[in-house]
């Protein structure tokens, strides 16, 4: 496959990020600073899922490493990046209902956040 195809596919994924964009923050001017940094955000989430996907399939495909395998490094990977996000915001951690909030720690934590 060519360089133009590749590039060409990603481009035209990539234009999802203003209906992201739309959805999260309502209609915007494209000079938007808020907008913009979402547009991007979400430009680089869905190019890496592209990206890391196709490397999955091809890795399974020629058999380098088991279905399996993948999904043990995947939940080691999940568990100890949530992990560090409960570090990174003391009072607040994941479970397979949502997220758990300790109003006495977690208050610190969000004192500046915005309202």
């Amino acid at each position: 496959m060519s360089d133009a195809k590749v590039l060409k596919a990603m481009n035209i994924l990539a234009k999802w990020r203003s209906i992201f964009s739309g959805w999260q923050l309502g209609t915007r001017t494209s000079d938007d600073p808020e907008c913009q940094a979402v547009r991007d955000h979400r430009e680089v989430t869905m190019l890496l899922r592209a990206e890391v996907s196709g490397i999955t399939k091809i890795l399974l495909d020629k058999k380098v490493c088991t279905l399996e395998e993948l999904q043990g490094v995947f939940t080691e990977e999940a568990l100890a990046l949530s992990k560090s996000y409960e570090d990174k915001f003391p009072g607040c951690s994941a479970n397979e209902h949502g997220i758990a909030i300790n109003p006495a720690i977690a208050r610190e934590t969000m004192k500046n956040w915005r309202p």
